[in-house]
């Protein structure tokens, strides 16, 4: 069966946002040196303050990535919502393969992980009695992880490969934009601003499942962006300045009135709007190079944990002391090994992987997944 053409004026021609598909990689890369501190924390049963400023290498020269590379994961779910609009907005039979797309993009490797931080995570408690960062290793949260339900409000805390808790908020995020589908269709701006605000709103007021809230915010606030490209509204001439503003107003918000999430919500969009800048410049596709960057994202995010946990146990048998840590040469040497295991994982697993589960289906199902 061929592809169905796309539904008209819901997709932009510019196919590939290369730009776009780098930054992705700089932002999973960001969230490494926010995590980077988990190396300093012993054996504990709580909470340990890390002095980052005294014991991260570099971080004089990259206080920024220490301090805010954790503001990485909504510009991951802006990002999420303006490329979904993008893929799905135009696709008349979005809707019946979404979410068997979505399970073989992203459920093998976090299965994966799942299963190997846990056994890590056994092996460490059997060594220092306790576990390492993520403390809730029990049936229940690994039940919940199983279905990427680990952080819809019925978790004790994060748990298992951590980072993946971003992961299970933008799945509901996910299930908001397959229901609003055919009405984001009939009005992308208008109907992806207002649901934005009105969930930004209940976050900003403090209404309960907060991560949640935000994750949805900040998708359709990437899908709104998109909605207003498909109208001729964003061009450099308009992405610039309003990319400016926004930087100007988040700088402001952080150090002058101690808004920390107003400023990452204004910060956030201002990075979106400066690399969508970059893309809409790049006419001739001169970053074409760029383009399969970030395919190593989801791998570099999802394996970051695991790796880092690894490397304490083998730091704590082999030398007993993470004095090593402290080095600039073993965070280029953590950094490097989390973006090589991320490429190799999306050649070598999540490809095959996500194949394979659309083979399985396809089996039962020929239907649905022939388009």
């Amino acid at each position: 069966m061929g592809k169905t053409p796309p539904l008209p004026g819901l997709r932009l021609p510019k196919r590939h946002f290369n730009a776009l598909d780098l930054s992705r990689l700089l932002a999973a890369c960001a969230v490494l040196f926010w995590h980077y501190q988990h190396f300093f924390v012993p054996p504990v049963e709580f909470h340990f303050h890390v002095n980052r400023p005294k014991v991260s290498p570099l971080y004089h020269e990259l206080w920024w990535l220490y301090d805010y590379g954790h503001a990485a994961v909504q510009y991951f779910w802006a990002v999420s919502g303006f490329v979904f609009a993008h893929v799905y907005l135009a696709d008349s039979g979005a809707r019946g393969r979404f979410w068997l797309a979505r399970v073989a993009r992203l459920w093998p490797l976090h299965l994966l992980t799942l299963v190997l931080v846990a056994v890590l995570q056994a092996a460490y408690s059997g060594i220092n009695g306790t576990e390492f960062i993520y403390h809730n290793q029990d049936i229940k949260h690994f039940v919940l992880s199983l279905g990427l339900a680990h952080y819809w409000g019925w978790q004790t805390d994060q748990s298992f490969n951590g980072p993946s808790w971003s992961l299970s908020t933008e799945i509901l995020a996910y299930a908001a934009f397959w229901l609003l589908l055919p009405a984001l269709r009939k009005s992308p701006t208008m109907l992806a601003l207002t649901t934005s605000v009105l969930v930004l709103a209940l976050f900003f007021l403090k209404a309960p499942d907060g991560p949640v809230l935000t994750c949805i915010g900040y998708f359709f606030g990437g899908a709104a962006v998109y909605g207003a490209a498909l109208q001729g509204g964003l061009r450099t001439g308009v992405l610039v300045p309003l990319a400016a503003v926004l930087t100007i107003a988040a700088l402001w918000m952080g150090l002058s009135l101690h808004w920390k999430d107003a400023a990452t919500l204004a910060g956030t969009f201002a990075a979106l709007f400066a690399v969508l800048a970059i893309d809409t410049a790049d006419r001739d596709d001169k970053l074409a190079a760029a383009r399969h960057l970030g395919d190593a994202s989801y791998g570099v995010y999802l394996w970051h944990f695991p790796i880092q946990l690894a490397l304490v146990l083998l730091i704590d048998s082999v030398l007993g002391s993470r004095g090593i840590v402290r080095q600039p040469a073993f965070l280029l040497f953590f950094i490097g090994a989390s973006v090589l295991a991320g490429f190799a994982s999306h050649r070598w697993f999540e490809r095959p992987a996500q194949k394979l589960v659309l083979k399985l289906a396809g089996r039962r199902t020929p239907s649905a997944v022939a388009a």
